[in-house]
């Protein structure tokens, strides 16, 4: 991936891996030998109110005992929910899901939807990764499990006490009201959180200016994501972001 991101013309890359670690040394060594900027990071799953939020753990000391303890709580919970998707898929009529999502899983530390999604597009249940979310992993359907992960306060103190910050991850993405954005930005800023993704593949042209603005409102930095996940599995590569919105402060102007 580190490679992937020194060709493709990346200055500045930030690996951020949901709710693990795991990958951060391999990337640094990586990204040394490809003379790219590294910032380790994290991808941290919340629970507010009736939604899943991504909250970006930016620069972080991965060794950190707090932010490690939180991460391995959240992933316990992972493995559970896994196997719950599975029972949901087995009810459907797709059987062994959990052993298949397995054999895509790089980390023994913990599994996702994006494991399920590609072993059910290799076995020919689903055409890409997004018609599986549609058709299976979204409300309603056969895999969708709702879960509790962490609060917004959890999940910014173990990054805070990591010494990262916090950034909210594709805001876009959220099925919420305008009135509930403004609430999930005013709490998160209440909680100590310190940005807020303007620009993502997630995003419109028209969103990248509405995010920028509500970053100037709530006093937040703007920050960016590729949300890359490996080739074929979205429209935007590595690089391909456009610059950033004017009148922002670039989260990394702190650093």
């Amino acid at each position: 991936m580190v490679r992937r991101a020194a060709l493709r013309g990346v200055d500045v890359f930030a690996l951020t891996d949901h709710d693990d670690t795991g990958g951060l040394v391999e990337a640094q060594a990586a990204a040394q030998d490809a003379g790219i900027t590294f910032i380790p990071g994290a991808e941290l799953s919340v629970s507010w109110e009736a939604h899943t939020v991504h909250v970006i753990a930016l620069r972080i000391d991965a060794a950190n005992a707090t932010l490690e303890t939180g991460l391995a709580s959240i992933r316990s919970g992972r493995d559970a929910r896994a196997r719950r998707i599975a029972a949901g898929l087995a009810e459907a009529g797709i059987p062994d899901a959990y052993d298949g999502a397995r054999n895509y899983v790089t980390s023994d530390r913990l599994i996702s939807r994006t494991h399920f999604a590609r072993f059910l597009v290799e076995t020919g249940y689903a055409k890409d990764t997004k018609d599986v979310f549609k058709r299976f992993l979204t409300p309603g359907k056969p895999g969708y499990v709702e879960h509790v992960w962490a609060t917004l306060s959890e999940a910014v103190g173990w990054i805070h006490a990591a010494g990262g910050d916090a950034v909210i991850a594709h805001p876009g993405r959220y099925k919420v009201s305008p009135t509930g954005m403004r609430r999930l930005l005013g709490e998160f800023r209440d909680a100590g959180g310190d940005g807020i993704e303007v620009l993502s593949p997630s995003h419109t042209p028209a969103q990248f200016a509405e995010y920028a603005t509500l970053a100037r409102v709530y006093g937040l930095a703007a920050s960016c994501g590729s949300d890359y996940h490996g080739p074929g599995e979205g429209w935007m590569d590595l690089g391909d972001l456009p610059d950033m919105p004017a009148g922002v402060t670039p989260i990394w102007s702190r650093w």
